[in-house]
């Protein structure tokens, strides 16, 4: 593959230092802390929790799991041994995969880097795809479930996920790494540290590539990482640290579940039974000049977030300290797909698509060049767009401590940042058009655009670069604009066996929407309307506090309980993609409360946690729905749902037993009960904001009262979930391990085009088929004469006995459900017969399903040098 001829040409890798093995070495008992985290914990803003003192539900994993475990994984994956926590591929593109902890998706969990909040500032989405880098330079992750320790005015409702990369004021050393996998996966990295010098300065250095393919048919991607960190400890009191980072990548997806009878039919080794788990309908092939077929994707991703953070830690005297931090992360990049119709044709329709299921090119390009732009409607061509999701954010966090004595310390600080975030649409292939006319900006003339864009063309410039002009930007062009003032106080007593905290915050957040090709002073809705909306202020608060008492040596029991009033979010302000501020605006609530119980020993640990978590007012879109019009056709777009009141409640198990040095036993064992109180209100439309009336719908009511809980795109969610692992180190330095992991009581997404009546509401939401899969892997490390230079060689297996599994789905169609159309998707289902009685079965549900196959066996296996 071209992709991986690049980079043996690279030595590439990190966002942190050497030897990112030496985790290896420390074995904790009863009585050790974990050097590591303290020294992170005795610097900067980060709140990590202590083992049995900080009084919520936490698990840590070290660099050295990361770096033995992870392989060609997605970076949420190495989390899926951590109770009530569920992480998937998703549509199987580089980066693309999702995370859920206690049934709350990652926008509603609070992602941070050393302690700075990366969620998207107008959403709160996360994209991994961003942060790939972050498995080369994390020291620590941390993850804690809940309403978490963190001091922040953060939306934490699922949880915290906290990378602690490395300092730059690490051990002198290097390391060279290179790793192979399936599907032409190559990675290469070099990191080196220089150590602190006499004068107090350091630095820590990382590069690496990677690129190649997933399991999925073209998902092709190319992906850089730097790390750049320089340290300067001016005397005792200062110490100031600069750190940049970057993971600028390309990545060909699938994001459109396809349906299970089309995983089915697209078989290569048709048996009408047996879906192809690789199938993917969101690329297809022309033929080029010289008679070749040639794959070309319709969708991608592609994105450079660069993060640069000044750290300030003073210590002003024995008692008191302040840290700050600086920070800025200009990113660029977006997403593409199709735009335009041909007359009442998408790019979807059976005359676009070829016997294989994916897009036949040709018959596009030839329809497309037939149009006549000079006399052709707007957006009468389909070609591909890039959406654009730029922005520029900065920020500066600051936390002041002070010990008043041996019992008592305290807290403040302030958390303010500014974000603007640009969102509009470019072209990136014609699909052998003459151009695209697009009407969609009202104060010009209907206009041809023929100007492309290379999403391959990564951007490395770390302070965002340019972007787009306005004649070049299609469909739409807006902004957001996000003010964000927060202050926060904590109180902490620690005595003997006891400690406790108490901690609240307290924010406003102003959203302005600025939209480019509106005219200003123009009528909507009976209301003047301008580009600018000015700024809506919203106040939030939080409280929460807790207590951890330490019964003896073995036992410890906590419990901790908060509430927040959470802001809704940028789309929430301003609904249906328009400049009216919504009417029925609030805040969202969170209640929750949890307790737990933790034993330690020399050979056996292990935590139990109860908790219960309610939200109220919940607000939510719903983009990339299908929904059925009363006269029984079709049509895709968004759904905007609010009033949601969700319950999310369970229990939680993890332990480790070690009853030899070279035997260690891994496992948890956690259960759930999701589901919705109540009903909500939802207004469907279509993709140009036309607002549509579905078929069987009573009104607006959403009928979701003791629904299960169900994932809000094309994901699901478990609500029972249980793994158990086992490392032998028959001799020194070689590491044998192996892991079962179970998923049960799986619910698909709640799509908002069926909860439209009561029926719907008594089927409830489909529950997929449980499953267990089984990881191996190894890693052997090689010593030389110096004892600080060492080989390691390490291999992992995923999905060891090829499971074919569903690991998520965007539909609820049950087996009595009746289709349109038979199992060859063009014969009419004339007798009315259901799913059940046509026999379009696959493994218990309905072949009409939308979802994601997970992936069958892959692999992965590295070569490091340390030195």
């Amino acid at each position: 593959m071209k992709l991986i001829n690049k980079s043996i040409l690279t030595a590439v890798i990190t966002l942190s230092t050497a030897s990112v093995y030496y985790a290896q070495q420390v074995q904790d008992t009863v009585k050790t802390k974990s050097k590591d985290i303290d020294e992170v914990i005795l610097r900067g803003v980060t709140d990590i929790a202590k083992d049995r003192k900080t009084p919520v539900a936490a698990s840590t994993i070290k660099a050295a799991q990361l770096v033995e475990r992870l392989g060609n994984q997605e970076l949420p994956e190495i989390l899926n041994t951590t109770p009530s926590v569920y992480a998937t591929k998703s549509g199987g593109g580089f980066g693309d995969g999702g995370l859920t902890i206690r049934g709350f998706e990652s926008r509603n969990i609070a992602v941070m880097v050393n302690g700075m909040p990366v969620n998207d500032m107008e959403g709160g989405t996360v994209y991994f795809s961003n942060w790939t880098g972050l498995s080369d330079v994390t020291s620590t992750l941390q993850v804690q479930r809940g309403l978490g320790s963190s001091k922040l005015a953060i939306a934490s409702v699922g949880g915290t996920v906290n990378f602690l990369t490395r300092s730059a004021d690490m051990k002198k050393g290097g390391a060279i790494r290179l790793g192979v996998g399936n599907n032409d996966y190559l990675k290469t990295s070099f990191a080196y540290n220089t150590g602190k010098s006499a004068d107090g300065v350091s630095a820590s250095f990382l590069m690496s590539r990677q690129a190649g393919g997933t399991y999925i048919q073209n998902t092709d991607y190319e992906s850089y990482a730097y790390f750049l960190a320089l340290g300067y400890e001016i005397n005792p009191k200062h110490n100031l640290q600069f750190t940049i980072t970057s993971a600028p990548q390309w990545h060909d997806q699938r994001t459109f579940a396809p349906t299970i009878q089309n995983y089915i039919n697209y078989n290569p080794e048709y048996d009408g039974k047996s879906p192809y788990r690789k199938y993917n309908s969101d690329f297809g092939y022309y033929t080029d000049a010289a008679g070749n077929r040639v794959a070309l994707a319709n969708r991608s991703n592609y994105y450079s977030k660069p993060v640069m953070m000044l750290n300030w830690d003073w210590t002003m005297n024995e008692k008191s300290k302040l840290s700050t931090v600086l920070y800025m992360s200009n990113g660029r990049g977006g997403g593409t797909g199709d735009l335009g119709r041909l007359g009442s044709k998408s790019i979807n329709d059976a005359s676009f698509t070829d016997n294989s299921g994916h897009i036949n090119y040709d018959a596009l390009f030839a329809a497309n060049a037939a149009v006549n732009l000079n006399t052709a409607g707007a957006g009468s061509t389909i070609v591909r767009r890039s959406s654009i999701n730029s922005h520029n954010w900065y920020g500066i966090l600051a936390n002041f401590q002070h010990k008043i004595n041996d019992n008592w310390n305290f807290s403040v600080g302030t958390d303010d940042r500014y974000y603007y975030g640009y969102h509009y649409q470019v072209l990136t292939d014609l699909y052998g058009a003459a151009g695209y006319k697009d009407n969609a900006n009202k104060n010009v003339a209907p206009r041809i655009v023929t100007n492309l864009y290379d999403y391959k063309k990564l951007s490395w410039n770390p302070f965002g670069g340019k972007l787009a002009p306005a004649e070049d930007q299609v469909g739409y062009s807006n902004d957001g604009e996000v003010l964000w003032y927060s202050g926060f106080a904590q109180v902490e007593y620690t005595k003997d066996k006891l400690s406790a905290f108490l901690q609240g915050s307290v924010s406003n957040q102003a959203y302005q929407r600025i939209d480019n090709f509106v005219v200003d002073g123009s009528t909507l809705k009976g209301q003047t309307v301008n580009t600018k909306t000015g700024f809506k202020n919203l106040f939030g608060y939080n409280i929460k506090g807790g207590a951890n008492y330490n019964i003896n040596e073995q036992h410890n029991v906590f419990a901790n309980i908060g509430y927040y009033s959470k802001q809704p979010f940028l789309n929430t302000v301003y609904p249906n993609n328009q400049q009216l501020i919504n009417s029925t605006l609030t805040n969202e609530k969170i209640a929750s409360a949890e307790i737990g119980y933790g034993f330690r020993s020399a050979k056996f640990s292990a935590n139990v946690n109860l908790y219960r978590t309610q939200w109220k007012d919940r607000w939510l879109r719903k983009t990339n729905q299908t929904f059925t019009l009363p006269d029984n056709t079709t049509t895709t777009g968004y759904a905007e749902i609010n009033g949601i009141t969700e319950i999310h409640q369970g229990v939680e198990f993890d332990g480790v037993y070690k009853p030899t040095t070279f035997l260690e036993f891994q496992g948890m064992f956690s259960w759930g009960d999701y589901y919705y109180k109540g009903n909500a209100s939802v207004a469907a439309f279509d993709d140009n904001n036309n607002p549509l009336t579905l078929a069987g719908a009573s009104g607006n009511t959403l009928y979701l009262d003791k629904v299960k809980v169900g994932g809000t795109s094309n994901n699901s969610i478990p609500q029972m979930t249980a793994s158990l692992g086992v490392t032998v180190k028959p001799v020194k330095d070689l590491n044998i391990f192996g892991t079962w992991r179970y998923v049960g009581k799986l619910y698909s997404t709640v799509d908002a085009g069926t909860f439209t009546n009561v029926s719907a509401q008594e089927r409830g939401v489909l529950q997929l088929p449980d499953f267990n899969l089984f990881d191996v892997g190894f890693s052997y490390k090689i010593r030389l004469k110096d004892q600080a230079q060492y080989f390691t060689i390490g291999a992992n297996v995923y999905n060891l006995f090829d499971k074919v599994y569903i690991s998520d789905s965007a539909t609820s169609v049950f087996a009595d459900d009746k289709p349109r159309y038979l199992a060859d998707n063009k014969t009419l289902n004339s007798k009315n017969q259901t799913y059940e009685q046509l026999g379009m079965m696959y493994n218990g549900i309905a072949t009409g399903n939308r979802a994601y196959f997970g992936f069958g066996t892959t692999w992965a296996a590295t070569l490091s040098f340390n030195f």
